[in-house]
């Protein structure tokens, strides 16, 4: 059996009239090229160079050799040319978002990634990061976006953005002109994401003490109910400020000033080394392209109207209402 690179190294000597040019050409040393030579002359049974000569000049072998391996060579690089467009790639994409991904860039990644690859079938899932990451190491993902926190060394990673989260609740049910201490924060109840949660796992030293331990907590997977909790004047949670700027700017959420602050939190692509990493890694530099985590449910569409209009809709309410209004009568 010989190897391409075995096919390559003949290629170029015969080209290029040396072993040191190929090596050269080839990124490798010589006595790398001269190995390569050896093993295709072992394989082939016959040598393919005449060694009396003091150039590198081809037996009559190694002629024919070097004809069939320059068939074999452009046949390989028109199946990767061709196998490399992003046009003829399809396939099933499984993809797994965690939910802040989904309630702010998804949709445009989406867009972006059937634009570029307009044959590959999208398959989108929301879930928890450690399930995601599980699903992703049991091969049920093909990629995944997560929290960093929760990456394995056996995966590739590209980070693609930050987030800011902090301590939000209704107006009025703690202070915001001060520090909140953890006691005051632990006297409400604490609406939390389940222990699946990349957030969760990465906060868990900031909630490890005792009074927050004991507090009364609302753990919840759903990020949307969250918001909806802490709206309503539930209880106290940690939530992205970026992309709910619009509803503590109309006083649906205030922001509390803790010490020390939550640590911020990095968002990465991660998928599995192997046959269609390659592929992977050209779908992870799309989501890095359009990651912005500054604004709810975002599309084509709908970025070119108030991107406050959904959220208030959504979450705001009556207070956002009553906001709007005395707004207005300014």
């Amino acid at each position: 059996m010989f190897t391409y690179k075995q096919l390559e190294a003949l290629y170029w000597i015969a080209e290029l009239n040396g072993f040191a040019a190929a090596a050269r050409k080839l990124n490798t040393t010589q006595s790398a090229i001269s190995k390569r030579v050896q093993e295709l002359e072992s394989s082939l049974g016959a040598p393919l160079f005449d060694r009396a000569q003091r150039n590198a000049k081809l037996s009559e072998r190694g002629a024919e050799v070097l004809h069939l391996a320059k068939r074999l060579l452009e046949q390989r690089d028109a199946a990767v040319e061709q196998l490399s467009n992003p046009a003829v790639i399809s396939r099933r994409v499984r993809i797994g978002v965690t939910e802040l991904t989904a309630i702010t860039w998804l949709p445009r990644f989406v867009r972006l990634l059937r634009k570029n690859y307009p044959k590959i079938v999208v398959e989108p899932d929301v879930d928890a990061s450690v399930n995601l990451r599980d699903r992703l190491l049991a091969d049920e993902m093909d990629l995944i976006i997560v929290p960093e926190v929760v990456a394995q060394p056996r995966l590739a990673k590209l980070h693609l953005g930050t987030v800011q989260l902090v301590w939000m609740c209704k107006p009025g049910l703690l202070p915001t002109s001060r520090l909140v201490s953890q006691d005051e924060l632990a006297a409400t109840t604490i609406l939390t994401q389940g222990g699946t949660s990349g957030t969760a796992i990465l906060f868990e030293p900031w909630l490890r003490p005792l009074a927050l331990a004991q507090a009364r907590t609302i753990n919840s997977n759903n990020m949307l109910a969250l918001i909806g909790f802490t709206v309503a004047g539930i209880g106290v949670s940690y939530l992205p400020r970026a992309c709910l700027q619009p509803l503590i700017d109309r006083r649906a959420l205030a922001v509390l000033k803790t010490s020390p602050a939550l640590p911020l939190v990095n968002y990465v692509a991660l998928y599995r080394s192997g046959g269609q990493s390659s592929l992977m890694s050209s779908i992870a530099n799309l989501a890095q392209e359009v990651c912005d985590f500054s604004k709810l449910f975002q599309t084509s569409a709908f970025d070119a109207k108030d991107p406050t209009d959904l959220g208030v809709a959504l979450f705001g309410g009556v207070g956002a209402a009553k906001s709007r209004g005395r707004t207005s009568a300014r």
